[in-house]
């Protein structure tokens, strides 16, 4: 078969060879006239794998000539190309977009004609850096369409892993009680209850701390949560003075990276019934359970996020292979005006 490269384009004009390229392989946009117009992704795949002849100017075009003219003529067409290839080579049948995302993905076996697509993909290098509030509004895009967000991360030696991202409403069965004001001694930056009723009390009414013998410790993000709902004194172990919810919320930013960031996504996941503890020995924030965790293991681990934040893929790679080692849900909660959650899974298409 033979085709000719006009600017981004490459049209095979010969009706037979159109026809066959477009029913049996799903291949290209038909035109008047019976010609087939291939992008250059489709033709550089065909040219490599030795179905399609590309003439420029009169003269035949080898596979390294029309890779390096794409390379000059598309942005990031080496990352593309080796996304689109790799998802071509499944048995997948794959047409390139303009706009938000990169490529469509149809199922296998489908024709275009008589089906739609299942993904929408982007195809990025494992260099870039990314925001979190745009891939947000991008899995917004492809779930009102019915479609699931894929991501082929191309690392440096040409290895791709994908990713669906996905938003989820993550819903736990563990609503805290009101219990009676307990008072708690700030220690450094723990708090502890050592009065072993209410002690009990505290640990019974929402799983809050960690019991040490007969005392109670409770983290700073625990304890600012007890006090805005009123259900918790502080005071100081050498003065008893008490010390107010503002005064322990600026201990809190002075002495902890990122507090407020992790005081919202606690008080959030909390308000939806989850049992929320440390994440620190899985790397993350928190890890959640939406059961009694004396029943359960935790469910998600649950990483806070500011929406103008950038974050790079090397740390979602990290993230999620860790998550899926221990069988939990990955998930990214993003703070901005609203509080939204991003589920991101290793996929094998």
């Amino acid at each position: 078969m033979s085709g000719e490269l006009v600017e981004d384009s490459v049209y095979v004009k010969d009706q037979k060879e159109s026809s066959q390229l477009y029913n049996k392989g799903n291949y290209g946009y038909p035109m008047k006239g019976g010609n087939l117009e291939l992008d250059l992704a489709e033709a550089t795949y065909l040219c490599e794998c030795q179905r399609l002849t590309v003439t420029y100017m009169g003269k035949t075009m080898t596979f390294k000539d029309l890779f390096n003219y794409s390379a000059s003529t598309v942005n990031d067409f080496d990352v593309k190309y080796m996304v689109y290839r790799d998802i071509r080579s499944r048995g997948f049948v794959v047409k390139i977009e303009s706009g938000t995302f990169d490529m469509s993905v149809f199922p296998r076996g489908m024709i275009i004609s008589n089906s739609h697509p299942i993904y929408m993909v982007k195809a990025v290098s494992e260099r870039l850096a990314f925001n979190i509030s745009i891939y947000a509004e991008e899995i917004s895009e492809t779930e009102n369409k019915g479609r699931e967000l894929l991501y082929g991360v191309v690392d440096e030696e040409g290895d791709i892993t994908y990713y669906i991202m996905s938003s989820v409403d993550p819903i736990g069965s563990i609503f805290p009680s009101k219990i009676r004001k307990t008072t708690g001694y700030l220690i450094k930056d723990r708090v502890f209850i050592f009065d072993l009723f209410s002690s009990e009390l505290v640990k019974k009414s929402g799983f809050y701390g960690k019991e040490i013998g007969n005392i109670l410790q409770l983290s700073l993000i625990e304890t600012c949560y007890l006090l805005e709902r009123g259900e918790f004194l502080v005071r100081s172990p050498g003065t008893n003075k008490e010390i107010q919810l503002n005064e322990l919320l600026k201990f809190g930013r002075d002495t902890q990276d990122e507090f407020d960031l992790r005081m919202k996504a606690y008080s959030d996941a909390k308000r939806r019934g989850l049992v929320v503890k440390t994440g620190f020995k899985y790397g993350t924030h928190f890890r959640a359970y939406d059961e009694s965790p004396n029943s359960c293991h935790a469910k998600y681990l649950i990483h806070a996020v500011n929406a103008r934040s950038k974050t790079m893929w090397p740390e979602i790679s990290r993230a999620v292979r860790l998550s899926s080692g221990v069988k939990k849900k990955f998930l990214f909660c993003e703070i901005g005006n609203t509080v939204r959650y991003i589920e991101f899974k290793w996929v094998r298409p």
